[in-house]
């Protein structure tokens, strides 16, 4: 076998090495040794096994031991999972070599190409989840940056394109606008410039949910769909038929015999209601809706000082642990899981239990878990499709089966984490560092949210090797989103959080 297998160290690598092989050691025809290739390229398992027994036995009549033409026939099983010919093989490769090279070397403008290949916004989204993990910043559309494709000038620009309701027509019409007439100067300059025969309101909308218009910054994305109260028409609409009042006008005026005269009357630009912005959650979600992702942030973002001091496991630990429990089984470990819950599926088996799996994903990765006739009835209430959640759990061995399976040992809102599980808050920090502000912050922060964890706090003097600790007693107090925020925005200070 070596005078063919020589070239590629030993290891069947292309189908035509199986050809002239069967041919040499088992005397099989030029004919035979194609049906064998067929079959391999095909998977085609009946055909395969067919074509064993002729090849131990034409090889044994060679005189090559069988239980070595079983080695052989083993491997090129296995080789026929993703069998190749070798003008495919070395296609693919040099393929390979050179989009692995430009990946390495140009990663943000390889990326811009691919996500303006990609098609469909599901193919856009997978792309998408690459960059943030190659750390490749990606901008939100912006209606005077923003090409029809994903463009690179350094960070990557989400094309007009791949937004969910926008068409080509409607792209191709703001961009000519703004090549020929220059920038948009605001909401109302767009307006009165574009054709809104092609950029109608369902275009209008989806640039609005997914940030189009955010550098119009006397707006917030909320105003175009608010509705005041006693009135029926959103703030979008008042746009739409502002511009339709001002190109009527101008289209009257130019069928005039004072055509060329200057129009006198202007007419104001409505004024849009005010109300409060999105939250984050409402924000984001319609970003994912139009875009396929987050864009401006992330629904944990509320959540990173849980992630950091409650011993959260990441979702990629928690699926590498996954992929080796079964070799290193370590069935007592919890795990504690703080992710937003992208996919929730309810089902019911052939005997009519009551099952789902849900999806969970953080910064770093996603996971699938299956929750089981008591489980699912008691936490699927939590799992909604876009709840953020805090699960804890154990691997076990399944019943009567050598695999191992998560058990969800509780499920609870992401919100409730900080609140029901810190039992002591320790600040460490230098006495330079204490304030009136921090005391008084600190003072007014604990009498407000009294609870049963207490408060501790370390002032270190390093020159003099001095320490002094302080811990509360009598007046215990409860974790909240204040004193989170507050510590977050003191670097100084080293938190350390005991958890019950």
């Amino acid at each position: 076998m070596e005078e063919i297998l020589k070239d590629t160290y030993g290891i069947t690598v292309y189908q035509e090495q199986v050809m002239l092989l069967s041919q040499k050691l088992a005397g099989f025809t030029k004919g035979q040794a194609d049906v064998l290739r067929k079959a391999m390229g095909k998977k085609d398992r009946k055909t395969l096994d067919k074509m064993k027994d002729s090849f131990i036995d034409g090889a044994t009549n060679n005189l090559y031991p069988k239980e070595r033409l079983e080695k052989i026939w083993t491997d090129w099983e296995a080789f026929a999972q993703y069998a190749f010919n070798k003008s495919h093989s070395t296609c693919y490769a040099y393929v390979a070599h050179q989009t692995a090279y430009l990946k390495a070397h140009y990663p943000a403008e390889y990326m811009a190409a691919v996500l303006n290949h990609a098609g469909s916004i599901e193919k856009i989204t997978f792309f998408m989840e690459e960059c943030k993990r190659m750390g490749i910043k990606v901008l939100g559309p912006d209606i005077n940056e923003s090409l029809k494709g994903f463009d690179n000038a350094g960070e990557i620009r989400f094309g007009l394109g791949g937004l969910k309701g926008v068409g080509e027509a409607a792209v191709e019409s703001i961009i000519e606008e703004r090549k020929k007439n220059g920038a948009f100067k605001n909401i109302f300059d767009f307006i009165k410039r574009i054709n809104q025969r092609t950029v109608n309101k369902k275009t209008l909308e989806s640039l609005a949910y997914a940030g189009g218009f955010d550098r119009f910054s006397e707006h917030n994305r909320a105003q175009y769909f608010y509705v005041p109260p006693e009135e029926t028409v959103t703030g979008l609409e008042r746009i739409i038929r502002f511009g339709q009042v001002i190109q009527t006008q101008n289209a009257t005026a130019t069928n005039t015999l004072f055509g060329d005269l200057p129009i006198t009357m202007e007419i104001p630009p409505p004024r849009l209601p005010d109300c409060l912005p999105w939250p984050l959650i409402v924000q984001l979600n319609h970003e994912k809706e139009i875009t396929g992702m987050f864009l401006s942030g992330h629904p944990l973002d509320h959540h990173k000082f849980e992630m950091k001091h409650y011993a959260i496991t990441t979702i990629a630990d928690f699926n590498e642990f996954k992929e080796v429990i079964s070799k290193q089984p370590n069935p007592g470990r919890q795990f504690r899981l703080l992710g937003l819950v992208t996919d929730a599926h309810h089902k019911i088996s052939r005997q009519g239990n009551k099952y789902g799996n849900f999806v969970i994903e953080d910064y770093s990765g996603k996971t699938d878990i299956v929750l089981w006739s008591d489980d699912y009835a008691k936490f699927s209430p939590f799992l909604l499709q876009g709840s953020t959640v805090f699960l804890t759990g154990f691997f076990r061995q399944r019943y009567n089966r050598p695999e191992f399976e998560f058990k969800c040992t509780s499920v609870s809102m992401a919100e409730t984490l900080k609140r029901n599980l810190t039992k002591q808050v320790h600040i460490e920090m230098h006495p330079k560092d204490i304030t009136r502000d921090v005391v008084d912050f600190i003072d007014k922060n604990v009498r407000n949210h009294p609870g049963k964890a207490t408060l501790k706090f370390t002032m270190n003097e390093p020159k003099s090797n001095c320490r002094i600790s302080l811990l509360t007693l009598d007046n215990g107090f409860e974790m909240n989103d204040e004193l989170t925020e507050f510590l977050e925005n003191k670097p100084e200070f080293d938190v350390q959080v005991t958890t019950v």
